[in-house]
């Protein structure tokens, strides 16, 4: 016996999942609710178009956009194998969101393909963030334009894990993010864009956080982590993924995108650190990314 097509349906909209069916080309024919929560697109902005039409864009952690190479579901479309990735999709408000993707194909009698199907998870660690949200803007320590700790809060943070590396030994590392040409975006496009492109810049951040990583806004269009035991190519290694997310995400201003690129300073704490000698040296490798060109990482 056959399942109804409107108990399908129901059963699809149900999951926490995102589920969406495109044709042998790759044209979007349905889009679950859980899609449109988790991408911020509504199934009316999707279904009919093509899936490399800016809407999800998929990415590796390398920036590479997939729509052009390396598609799991074009794969999987080719050859009928099953497939599994961690990505990342850009999310309608600009910021990449990671997720796992796993992809199928529905054939026909003649074993030839009519369909595929993709089903991506949400593998940010959203309810952690959404606690710590709630809990900082509890005790006044919330940046409320970007939703991320405030510069009271990340210095307080950074003077405790010094004194836990003092008593503890427990290592840390610092990043300071500063978006490049943040006045040229201003005075081109206005405040209102500058505000949307450091909550943009703030989202990556958030989306990609692991659940002991804090991130806060430290002033301006400068950002700071702090990243619990760590070394410098982990540290190194998370600094420049987050680089390449934000470089890959954008914003729409008269249906043009609008992108950005930060410059980050990387650095692990050391014997006799304080959190004013940390932060300097932070902010002074950050510089360093500056005039070296921009748009990448510099660890001391």
């Amino acid at each position: 016996m056959e399942i109804p097509i409107a108990l399908t349906d129901k059963i699809l909209s149900s999951l926490n999942d995102g589920v969406y069916i495109t044709d042998k080309n790759r044209v979007v024919r349905y889009w679950n609710d859980a899609a449109e929560r988790i991408t911020g697109f509504s199934s009316h902005e999707v279904v009919g178009k093509s899936c490399s039409d800016n809407i999800l864009i998929h990415v590796n952690s390398e920036g590479q956009n997939l729509c052009v190479t390396n598609c799991p579901l074009a794969q999987s479309i080719q050859d009928t194998i099953p497939r599994e990735a961690d990505l990342f999709l850009h999310h309608k408000s600009g910021h990449r969101v990671p997720i796992t993707v796993r992809t199928s194909v529905i054939l026909n009698d003649k074993d030839e393909v009519t369909h595929a199907i993709e089903l991506f998870t949400d593998i940010s660690n959203k309810n952690i963030t959404e606690i710590r949200i709630k809990e900082l803007e509890r005790f006044a320590l919330l940046d409320q334009l970007t939703q991320l700790a405030n510069r009271h809060y990340i210095e307080s943070e950074i003077n405790r894990k010094v004194e836990d590396f003092r008593n503890h030994s427990i290592p840390f590392g610092v990043l300071f993010f500063d978006i490049d040409y943040f006045k040229r975006i201003n005075d081109t496009y206005g405040h209102d864009t500058g505000d949307q492109i450091l909550k943009l810049t703030a989202d990556s951040l958030l989306a990609n956080a692991e659940p002991f990583d804090i991130y806060g806004r430290w002033g301006g269009e400068e950002f700071i982590g702090l990243i619990k035991n760590v070394d410098k190519q982990i540290l190194t290694s998370m600094g420049n993924k987050l680089r390449v997310l934000v470089e890959n995400s954008f914003i729409k201003i008269d249906n043009k995108p609008v992108s950005i690129t930060i410059s980050i300073g990387a650095t692990v704490v050391r014997e006799n650190d304080t959190a004013e000698t940390i932060i300097k040296r932070a902010d002074k490798l950050m510089y360093k990314s500056k005039e070296s060109g921009r748009n990448r990482l510099t660890f001391g």
